[in-house]
C-alpha cells in the first residue's frame, strides 16, 4: 500500500507563512525597540514578518 500524496508533502512544508506566532511577534517588536521585559504578551500590535 502506498502513502497518499498529501501525506508525502507534509514534511516538506516550506511556504511563507503570513501569520506569526506570539513569540515571533515579540522577537520582531524587540528588534524594533517597541517591546520591553515585563510588557504583557496579550493584545500585541500587528507585525509583518521580515523578508
Amino acid at each position: 500500500m502506498s502513502v497518499h500524496r498529501s501525506l508525502k508533502s507534509a514534511s516538506r512544508i516550506a511556504t511563507k507563512r503570513n501569520v506569526l506566532k506570539r513569540f515571533e511577534r515579540i522577537e520582531i517588536l524587540k528588534k524594533k525597540g517597541k517591546w520591553k521585559e515585563g510588557d504583557r504578551a496579550l493584545g500585541l500590535p500587528k507585525t509583518k514578518p521580515f523578508v
